[in-house]
């Protein structure tokens, strides 16, 4: 995988669920819920991704480190953006310098 990272391998997991650290001990099961329209321009890119939590964790806005069969493990900084009655909601938010 070129890019782990990338707008495309995000889409092909939507709807997947990933397993989110929360400590050595702990971790909590999100599932990637969204995933934006890739906004090109001359020498940047954009998307942004969602993912739905459990309503009995809040997980707060910092960098979580991810676990996903296909992806592997890596890190991402999230943002919680809102919360329904199925969970709260974090978001991440990719900007890239195009070449």
């Amino acid at each position: 995988m070129d890019n782990p990272f990338s707008h495309e391998e995000f889409t092909r997991h939507l709807n997947s669920t990933f397993e989110v650290r929360l400590d050595q001990n702990g971790a909590v099961p999100m599932e990637l819920t969204e995933v934006s329209e890739l906004k090109l321009y001359p020498k940047q890119e954009h998307f942004a991704i969602e993912f739905r939590g459990p309503l009995d964790k809040f997980l707060g806005q910092g960098t979580r480190t991810f676990i996903h069969n296909e992806m592997g493990q890596f890190e991402i900084f999230l943002v919680p953006v809102r919360q329904d009655e199925q969970g709260f909601y974090y978001e991440a938010i990719f900007n890239r310098v195009r070449k």
